[in-house]
C-alpha cells in the first residue's frame, strides 16, 4: 500500500469516527457536541436519562413555571415517551463557560400523536468542564415549516476584563436587568416599536404555536398583524462571565386581537458593536 493510499485511508476513518459537530471549527463546536450527543442518548435510552445527563443542582426547567431540574427529573415527571431535538442556533461567550442554544424538537406518548416544538437552552460549564442546563424552555406549534439552516455566533478573539469581585459581576447583571426592565415598560404600549429599538437584525421570536420568527423585520411585522401588546414583569437576569451574553426572564401578559394569553419569557442579550444590548431571542410560551 502506497504512502499515499494509507494518507487518504486514514484520513476517511477519522472523519467517519467523528460526529459532523467535531467537524465544526470554533468554540461554538463543543457545545453544539454537548447538545447532539443529549439528543442522541434521548433516541437510545429515552428522553428522562438525556435530561438527567445534563443537569446538576443549579438547573432550571420551566414547566411551564421555573422548577428546580434534578428535583423533577427525580419525581419522574410525565416525560414524553419519545423526544427527538436537533439545535438549530449556537452562540458560546468569549469566557467559554456560557452558551445557548436552540432548534427544533417533537415529542410524544405512546400511542399518541406526535406533537411538535422548539427548545432553548442555557448552559454553563460545572467545575469540570462540562456543559450543563442553567435554565431551559420551550413551545409547541403545528410544525409544517422547513427548519432553518444551522447558525452560530463565534466569540471573537479579543480579551476582556476579568472581575475579581461578586459586587462588580452584581453590577454588570443589573445593567442587563435594566435593559429588561426598559424593554418591557415600552412594550406595554407597543410590541412592534420595543422590537423594533431593541431587537438584533436577526433575531428570533418564538412565539405560542407559532414557527420560529426570523429576522426583526418579520418579527415586528407579526406583532403589527397580531395587533401585540404585552405587560411583562422581569424577575431574573444573568450575564456570561466576559460580558458580551446575557439572558433574563419573568412573566408576560401577552393581548392580540385572538385574545389573552398568561407567558413566561425568556430573552437572550447579546452586547452589539456599538455597545447596545440587543436580544437575540426571544421565546414566549403559555404559564
Amino acid at each position: 500500500m502506497t504512502n499515499i493510499v494509507r494518507i487518504c485511508l486514514l484520513s476517511y476513518i477519522v472523519v467517519a469516527a467523528f460526529p459532523a459537530t467535531a467537524q465544526l471549527l470554533g468554540k461554538a463546536g463543543s457545545l453544539l457536541a454537548a447538545d447532539r450527543t443529549a439528543a442522541r442518548l434521548s433516541a437510545t435510552e429515552g428522553p428522562h436519562a438525556a435530561l438527567l445527563s445534563i443537569v446538576d443542582r443549579n438547573s432550571t426547567f420551566f414547566t411551564p413555571s421555573p422548577v428546580d431540574a434534578l428535583e423533577y427529573l427525580k419525581n419522574r415527571p410525565n416525560v414524553p415517551d419519545v423526544m427527538t431535538w436537533k439545535p438549530t442556533f449556537a452562540a458560546v461567550s468569549k469566557s467559554m463557560e456560557w452558551g445557548v442554544t436552540t432548534g427544533t424538537m417533537t415529542f410524544q406518548r405512546v400511542g399518541a400523536i406526535k406533537r411538535y416544538g422548539e427548545y432553548l437552552t442555557v448552559w454553563r460549564r460545572d467545575r469540570k468542564g462540562n456543559w450543563k442546563v442553567d435554565l431551559r424552555a420551550q413551545i409547541e406549534h403545528h410544525g409544517g415549516n422547513e427548519e432553518p439552516a444551522l447558525q452560530y455566533i463565534e466569540p471573537d478573539d479579543n480579551d476582556y476584563t476579568r472581575f475579581k469581585t461578586k459586587e462588580r459581576i452584581q453590577q454588570r447583571k443589573e445593567i442587563v436587568a435594566s435593559n429588561d426592565q426598559l424593554l418591557s415598560a415600552v412594550l406595554k404600549s407597543n410590541a412592534a416599536v420595543a422590537y423594533g429599538e431593541f431587537l438584533a437584525d436577526d433575531a428570533r421570536l418564538y412565539f405560542p404555536w407559532q414557527t420560529p420568527i426570523i429576522g426583526k423585520k418579520n418579527v415586528i411585522a407579526f406583532m403589527q398583524k397580531q395587533g401585540t401588546a404585552i405587560q411583562a414583569e422581569s424577575l431574573v437576569a444573568s450575564r456570561s462571565y466576559s460580558g458580551e451574553l446575557a439572558y433574563s426572564y419573568g412573566t408576560a401578559t401577552v393581548v392580540t386581537n385572538k385574545g389573552e394569553l398568561k407567558c413566561n419569557y425568556v430573552r437572550i442579550w447579546q452586547l452589539q458593536p456599538d455597545f447596545q444590548w440587543r436580544v437575540v431571542i426571544e421565546m414566549l410560551f403559555e404559564r
